[in-house]
């Protein structure tokens, strides 16, 4: 791997972190307590061509590659989860899906409104009673005519509420996915409940409700049944961001508790100069350098065209996890005052907690690379 960073990737990302440090982290423990993704928002980071990070410049995107993808993720997790995740879904999974699977012709039509930040884009697989189990989803799609009639609940659909444009996955037939591109407004399709979290106050999550809406055959991602390759694709690219954004908020909460060690006296000295205080950043923060060793090894494998898959969820279950550890023992380096809100070490916490469950739970990697692993010694 070479650990030299371009220029342009550089500049990306001193870019987005600028950015990330004044606008965003500032503002994110009050759009946390309001509870609502800051929409206001939306022209500045589309100005930043965050809203279509690996759209085609032709496409009106920012056309970045993988790495440098990964690099803004993290600046955006170190300032605000919420953000961050909402930007993941639009750019990774509902705009990836596109990019994977979509014709020529849907490119051209759906990604420039995408990459400009007209409206947010969401992605829905998951359902009630289907998480892991990505092919045993119960939503349905019937052929009529030149169209299809779509049925179905989605569940913890990021940005469902708020979103101008969903990629949708439903089965066709047992066990077949299909997925189909559908707009805001499209008669009986309506955003359900939407959830109260632990965490990621700010994003958006809610059910997206299909009841009979019809679907132009045109409309439909790839070939009918087959999805589900696609549908693993955009996982395996969406697990790196995911990585990259754990970095970020573990990061963030590494740099609170150092500042905060630096200048806390007890006993007469800085809590920093103390062994037990100092094993646990250190601790943190070799950690979470070689998550994102292994963050950025899988996203340099994507760009080169090679395998990445079993890489990407390495790098998606030791990121998030060394983020939660990261940051509980930094909460716990800032004792009482890490458990208040007037340090947002406690948010981070609580939003990195998610990340060992979206886009495949640490078990499901664990699954993912053990079966790798007996079928190569097999």
């Amino acid at each position: 791997m070479n650990f030299t960073y371009r220029n342009d990737q550089l500049l990306v990302r001193d870019t987005v972190r600028e950015f990330a440090r004044t606008r965003i982290a500032p503002n994110a423990d009050a759009w946390s307590d309001a509870g609502e993704f800051p929409m206001a928002l939306l022209p500045e980071l589309a100005a930043l061509g965050l809203t279509g990070l690996a759209v085609p410049t032709e496409l009106g995107g920012a056309g970045l590659d993988t790495l440098t993808i990964a690099m803004v993720m993290e600046e955006l997790g170190a300032a605000d989860g919420s953000v961050a995740l909402t930007l993941a879904a639009h750019n990774s999974l509902c705009i990836g899906h596109l990019l994977v699977g979509a014709s020529d012709e849907q490119k051209r039509r759906w990604l420039p409104p995408l990459a400009r930040g007209d409206y947010l884009g969401a992605w829905a697989l998951t359902e009630p009673g289907s998480g892991s189990d990505a092919a045993a989803v119960r939503s349905r799609a019937r052929r009529d005519g030149g169209a299809y009639v779509v049925s179905g609940t989605k569940q913890f659909i990021t940005n469902a509420s708020l979103a101008g444009f969903y990629v949708v996955n439903v089965a066709t037939s047992e066990r077949r996915l299909s997925a189909f591109g559908i707009a805001r407004g499209t008669a009986g399709v309506r955003p359900g409940k939407r959830e109260r979290k632990m965490g990621l106050h700010a994003s958006d999550t809610s059910q997206l409700v299909l009841e009979d809406a019809r679907v132009p055959e045109a409309d439909r991602i790839g070939v009918e049944g087959d999805a589900f390759a696609d549908v693993r694709l955009v996982l395996d690219k969406g697990r790196i961001g995911i990585g990259a954004l754990a970095l970020g908020l573990g990061r963030a909460s590494l740099e609170t508790a150092v500042a905060y060690a630096k200048q806390r006296t007890q006993f007469g000295r800085p809590i920093a100069r103390f062994e037990m205080i100092q094993w646990k950043l250190a601790t943190a923060r070799t950690e979470l350098d070689a998550a994102r060793l292994l963050v950025h090894r899988a996203a340099a494998l994507a760009d080169a065209g090679r395998p990445f898959r079993i890489e990407a969820s390495k790098a998606k279950l030791y990121a998030s996890e060394a983020a939660s550890r990261a940051a509980d023992e930094c909460l716990q380096v800032l004792g009482g005052y890490g458990y208040l809100r007037d340090y947002p070490i406690e948010r981070h916490l609580r939003d990195a907690r998610l990340m060992e469950i979206g886009e495949g739970t640490s078990e499901v990697q664990r699954i993912v690379i053990a079966r790798d692993l007996v079928e190569q010694q097999g």
